[in-house]
């Protein structure tokens, strides 16, 4: 309050809770708020732009390692759109994600790329939005449990497709897309994720979802349609991970369920997602590029344990940091802005105290 006191003029000497103190006190509150906004929106547009030069500098080691990143920041912070306000916790992102590439794979010569994108959008919004509407009446593990075996039964039927009408496993993808514009796309794809949270927040389904995040109960005593405002969340969700599958899928050039479906897929994006947190819409990167680095150098050093290695960091994450960097920097930050503070009061008042020292030197010299 006191940073926020000092910035707008408000007096702290009385009492601030009168009619006109609130009312400034309100104000200061959205000042600070919409600052704040600008100044993340500002930072977003600096990174990207930023990132966005990668291949135009590389176009090897660094232009792969940038796509796998820029991929788990995609699926990562689109997971974390719906799991992060409703506290579900989603294994379905393998269904979305193997989906999405499958489309490519099946309608990639035969339309272009940037039309399949579209349809690998609905194929994903509509399969959420069925499964949603049976088990987003679950909650805790059953919701859990349900997700994961729904992964699996569409890569069992997925296969079943493939070995029994395709008589192949799987598919070639020959689509004339270089690897730098599988980069930009995802950088594209991550840009319209952020805007597409941002406005949701900012809206009527985002502050519904605050309240069924923090009490069901209440929600539905307010009038909130608690399973619509859940399935179209799911729905949107899905289909950003299911258009960042189509994206990935060219990269493989050789793609079958064991592939697109692979349920580590799941895991991974849950596992970066709680690191960073999952409370802000940017929280996931905290935990997406880091583990993307590591994960890259177990499978290269470690590949027969990886999956070992993977569950042992899932429990140190929840152990350790419960509540993700982003919890930590909260917990934090207001000793952190005492200590600013206090350090720019004594600046403050050193400068003051020099000033006439200065002021009198000038004139002995002069």
């Amino acid at each position: 309050l006191h940073v926020i006191f000092d910035h707008s003029g408000i007096s702290t000497s009385g009492s601030i809770w009168t009619e006109t103190g609130l009312m400034q006190l309100t104000q200061s509150f959205k000042i600070a708020k919409q600052a704040l906004a600008t100044q993340q929106a500002l930072l977003g547009i600096i990174l990207l732009l930023a990132s966005a030069i990668l291949p135009l500098l590389d176009d090897g080691f660094y232009l792969s390692m940038g796509i796998t990143l820029a991929s788990y920041i995609g699926l990562t912070t689109a997971w974390s759109m719906f799991s992060g306000p409703t506290r579900l916790v989603s294994l379905a992102t393998a269904a979305f994600f193997g989906s999405g590439a499958f489309t490519m794979a099946v309608l990639g010569e035969s339309l272009h790329w940037s039309l399949i994108l579209v349809i690998a959008a609905i194929i994903g919004a509509s399969m959420a939005a069925i499964v949603g509407m049976i088990t987003l009446r679950l909650s805790g593990v059953y919701f859990v449990i349900f997700t994961f075996g729904l992964a699996e039964l569409v890569r069992q039927l997925v296969t079943w497709y493939e070995v029994n009408v395709n008589f192949d496993v799987g598919r070639y993808i020959f689509i004339d897309i270089t690897q730098a514009e599988i980069y930009w796309l995802l950088l594209g794809m991550i840009l319209l994720i952020f805007i597409t949270g941002t406005l949701i927040n900012r809206s009527r389904l985002g502050f519904a979802l605050q309240i069924i995040g923090n009490d069901e109960t209440v929600a539905a005593h307010s009038g909130i349609n608690i399973a619509l405002s859940k399935v179209l969340l799911f729905a949107i969700s899905a289909a950003f991970i299911a258009v960042i599958g189509a994206i990935m899928a060219p990269r493989w050039t050789y793609i079958e369920p064991a592939i697109a479906y692979n349920p580590m897929i799941s895991f991974t994006v849950v596992i970066m997602a709680l690191l960073g947190g999952v409370h802000r819409l940017w929280g996931p990167i905290l935990g997406a590029v880091p583990l993307t680095l590591l994960f890259e150098a177990l499978m290269a050093n470690f590949p027969n344990h990886f999956s070992l290695l993977l569950g042992s960091i899932f429990l140190i994450i929840v152990y350790f940091v419960p509540h993700g960097v982003v919890g930590l920097i909260e917990k934090h930050k207001p000793k952190l802005t005492a200590i600013f503070s206090q350090r720019r009061a004594q600046i403050q008042a050193q400068t003051q105290a020099q000033a006439p020292i200065d002021s009198h030197n000038t004139k002995e010299a002069s």
